[in-house]
């Protein structure tokens, strides 16, 4: 047992975890970061609502379109209890990309006149930047971007001037290069003194540290059920209720309108606002019971100690292979995320040769193409450990870690 996690018991829940791989080697799962393995219980609640309830939830009064409907139901609301929100305020969408998305055709081209700007910071994902290029070039507003200090922190000292004629600031919660935990507050806070509002990328914390909306001081956040043991394709958006009102529909159709006629329409309130068409449901049910087996195990205070004790193997482990680990060192200011390199060997290199050893992690640019440049490098090695990771795992991790340095030679190319 790791912490407050019981590993071999939560091990025996994902079926995964016992395969063999083609090459005989045991699954050593350390790509966390870009998705998590499900436990049985999600797997069957999906397979469950296929098999004995599938029907369109809110659109029949007939028994299993209101089974539908009440498990859809209840699985926004768990969904809300998990970030200390009202499911009023909830909207399930296909991710954390889209709900960024959904936010900036919603309200940012809306909003934002030529000269507003808009502050980003160095550490974002993709998924934080493009939405909000296009955003700048359809409405003729200014991106800045928080620098990155060398332990990978951001530097906040800029953070007042950034925040000049700011009308929005999205950032990361946690970083999926850096692992770094930003302080989300002291950004809510000062930004809201200059008139801005802020959104919250919690792709990378959600899963692995508890999050609270109001503590945070946000107007939006953004997470997905992918990242936290649940079905790809569903995500929530949390926005404050006053913002949703206000907020055009990111989507038309069905579902989302109170009255059609075929002059005009009007608009159900929020969350279904948001949600046109035929929802996700089956997979959002499964997501409620991915919420539940997280506080099954203990919570995401259980899985936050955890995972500090892995990563502080794990980096101890990577300094004495004398690698370069990118982000803080503590590991109290880290999420479940190291990226890494070797010297002299390139990432893809490092991971083609763990996948040889059944070691599955990720290499590249992790979609943050921007910070890869800020820190010099064209790409990274990242291990992101989870849940069902044991300390035994970090050490195979490390000890496959020697093999490639054997391979490519103890000083590298």
């Amino acid at each position: 047992m790791v912490g407050l996690i019981d590993v071999p018991r939560v091990r025996a829940d994902f079926p995964i975890l016992s395969r063999k791989l083609p090459n005989g080697k045991s699954l050593v799962y350390l790509d966390n970061a870009a998705t998590t393995q499900k436990p049985v219980q999600v797997i069957e609640a999906l397979s469950d609502y296929y098999r004995s309830y599938n029907a369109n939830a809110h659109r029949g009064l007939h028994a299993l379109s209101a089974e539908a409907t009440d498990a859809y139901e209840s699985a926004r609301k768990k969904a809300a209890a998990f970030i200390g929100a009202s499911a009023r305020e909830t909207v399930f969408t296909r991710g954390t990309t889209e709900s960024l998305n959904l936010i900036a055709y919603s309200w940012a081209l809306a909003n934002l006149r030529k000269g507003d700007v808009i502050v980003l910071s160095q550490m974002e994902h993709h998924s934080n930047i493009v939405p909000w290029q296009f955003v700048a070039g359809q409405t003729g507003a200014v991106l800045r971007f928080i620098p990155i200090t060398p332990e990978g922190r951001l530097d906040l000292a800029s953070l007042d001037s950034l925040l000049s004629c700011a009308k929005l600031v999205s950032v990361t919660h946690a970083s999926n290069v850096l692992g770094t935990i930003n302080d989300v507050a002291a950004i809510s806070r000062r930004a809201h003194e200059a008139g801005a509002l802020v959104v919250v990328d919690a792709a990378q914390s959600a899963p692995h540290l508890p999050v609270d909306v109001s503590s945070l001081g946000c107007d939006f956040l953004a997470f997905s059920s992918h990242k936290m043991l649940g079905p790809m394709g569903v995500g929530v958006l949390w926005g404050k209720r006053e913002l949703l009102d206000s907020m055009r529909p990111f989507n038309y159709g069905g579902e989302m309108i109170r009255e059609v006629s075929f002059e005009s329409s009007t608009f159900v309130e929020p969350p279904l606002k948001f949600e046109a068409g035929t929802g996700n449901v089956g997979d959002a049910i499964a997501f409620g019971v991915a919420l539940d087996y997280l506080s099954e195990i203990g919570g995401l205070g259980a899985v936050r100690e955890h995972e500090k004790q892995l990563l502080a193997l794990m980096l101890e482990s990577l300094d004495s292979l004398g690698a370069v680990v990118f982000g803080p060192s503590d590991v109290h200011e880290r999420a479940g995320v190291v990226s890494f390199n070797l010297p002299g060997v390139h990432g893809h290199d490092v991971a083609s040769v763990l996948d040889g050893e059944g070691v599955a992690i990720r290499s590249g640019h992790h979609c943050a193409m921007p910070l890869m440049r800020a820190l010099g490098v064209a790409a990274t090695a990242r291990a992101s450990p989870y849940v069902y990771n044991s300390l035994d795992e970090v050490d195979y991790f490390i000890a496959s870690l020697k093999k490639v340095k054997r391979v490519f030679g103890s000083g590298g190319l």
